[in-house]
């Protein structure tokens, strides 16, 4: 009653056929942000704000992405 199991954490999967993940990057300020973009639309879906390299390994740890990331600007 008090004590339950814990759920686990289901990895997200994201469409490997209709979608490409992405860094989208600020000329400006530098600001990147990691998701996922159509490919037939080119709608850009955000998922997270990537500060430095470990926040990034950690994007592709949890979509289980081993391919390098294209940056669009």
């Amino acid at each position: 009653m008090f004590f339950s199991k814990k759920k686990r954490e289901e990895v997200p999967k994201y469409d490997v056929e209709n979608k490409e993940p992405i860094i989208k990057a600020s000329i400006c300020n530098g600001e990147q942000v990691a998701g996922f973009r159509d490919i037939h639309t080119g709608e850009f879906k955000e998922v997270m704000f990537i500060r430095d390299g470990h926040d990034l390994e950690a994007f592709k740890l949890r979509y289980g992405i081993s391919e390098e990331i294209r940056k669009i600007y």
